[in-house]
């Protein structure tokens, strides 16, 4: 996986040990498993909240691992314009290359790394779709997009739009030096990352070297989820073993404990994991297509807005899905 990394993770900031004569650990509560699923024009997606109800998520509403597919050329999709509102939309790119753009004036590449964060707020138009370079070329492509609630206070906030590099990610290492961190948002153990939330949360991509143990201390006002993005490991005091696909949700406490399997135990050689939480909202939650709102009543209005026109317009020379040519030399050889 391309995402930001470095030649010598002991070098990096340490992650300390919990304490624990005076922390907890957090218990394993479940371990589902990801289904498979199409999103937007028809690219591949593992549905990773799948099973888990929407109290035990909160304030997270919705998470997609894109891929990780290697497209031929002329395969790769994304989605068209769509509406959001009431909710942030966070879209983070592991391989490949997606471009943005909104109706509010945010837009942008991001590729191997990089965060996109939406906030839609009020009411929003976009479009997330591969560049025309990448349709006729194919590649690999694999990345995750988070759907992160809004309390009503802020659902209708004004829309506004973050661009995070791969540069900018914070970087952090294990007490053992066997895991890289990125910190994407958030704070741990008092590393802040770039990220700036609405909802207080934390949101972090680790690869973890074969054999390697992690015990990360967490917020004790957060929920914590642990997702498998690629490899395969152990979760919680007992070794509940995870694979790809698989998301752990952990019980309250100050620290949670992953171990990556020795070689050979998987084809990937190393364990790539999303850790993320957050405070929840305790509101209610009304989920409806691309909409988050509290009541079913407030589901309705974001509709009638959309098709009034009142939750953006498409700009001119807007961004476009490339469609490949079906017939790419019927001018050259025809003389059309």
């Amino acid at each position: 996986m391309p995402a930001v990394t470095v030649d010598n993770v002991a070098a990096l900031p340490r992650v300390n040990e919990p304490d624990s004569t005076v922390m907890t650990e957090r218990p394993l509560a479940s371990v589902t498993t990801a289904p498979s699923g199409f999103e937007g024009e028809g690219f591949p997606v593992r549905r990773a909240f799948a099973g888990v109800s929407m109290s035990d998520l909160d304030p997270f509403v919705h998470m997609d691992q894109m891929g990780e597919v290697n497209y031929a050329p002329g395969e790769p999709k994304g989605t068209p314009w769509h509406p959001h509102r009431g909710f942030e939309t966070v879209t983070y790119m592991i391989d490949g290359t997606f471009a943005h753009q909104d109706s509010h004036g945010g837009g942008g590449v991001i590729t191997d790394g990089a965060t996109q964060w939406m906030t839609a707020g009020g009411g929003i138009l976009h479009i997330e779709t591969p560049p025309e370079e990448l349709v006729v070329s194919g590649g690999l492509f694999h990345g995750i997009q988070l759907w992160v609630n809004l309390p009503a206070k802020d659902k209708m906030i004004p829309p506004a739009y973050q661009g995070l590099e791969a540069g900018d990610v914070t970087l952090l290492s294990s007490t053992d030096g066997g895991s890289l961190i990125r910190v994407i948002a958030g704070e741990v153990a008092g590393h802040a990352g770039p990220g700036s939330t609405h909802t207080p949360m934390a949101l972090l991509h680790v690869t973890m070297s074969a054999g390697a143990q992690l015990r990360l201390p967490w917020n004790a006002g957060f929920n914590a989820l642990v997702y498998v993005l690629a490899g395969s490991g152990r979760v919680g005091a007992e070794g509940r073993p995870v694979q790809v696909g698989q998301l752990a949700r952990f019980g309250a406490g100050d620290w949670i404990t992953v171990r990556a399997d020795d070689v050979g135990a998987s084809r990937h050689s190393e364990l790539e994991l999303l850790i993320l939480g957050g405070r929840p909202i305790g509101e209610p939650v009304e989920h409806y297509g691309p909409f988050v709102m509290n009541t079913r009543a407030e589901i309705q209005q974001a509709m009638d807005d959309f098709h009034a026109g009142r939750l953006g317009s498409i700009p001119e020379n807007a961004l476009m899905p490339h469609v490949p040519d079906p017939h790419p030399f019927r001018a050259e050889h025809t003389g059309i």
